[in-house]
């Protein structure tokens, strides 16, 4: 039986070593206003982090820039 990674037990060191040192810093940033990590989405130009507050998103990009409006699709 195959497991996929959104049904699992979404605990945030699972995602931590997929993001490099400026993405890290802005996810403890987010962290600091309620914001968790989801997942990490993996891209040919690099990894992008998504992180959630109830309804609000957020993404970090390579370059650890917050976007607080991505254009992000979840699946449920």
């Amino acid at each position: 039986m195959k497991h996929e990674r959104r049904q699992m037990d979404k605990d945030i060191h699972f995602f931590w070593d997929d993001l490099n040192l400026a993405q890290k810093f802005s996810v403890a940033e987010l962290q600091r206003f309620g914001y968790d990590l989801l997942f990490v989405r993996h891209q040919t130009n690099g990894s992008v982090a998504v992180l959630s507050a109830g309804a609000k998103l957020a993404a970090i990009d390579i370059e650890g820039q917050i976007n607080t409006e991505p254009d992000v699709s979840l699946r449920i």
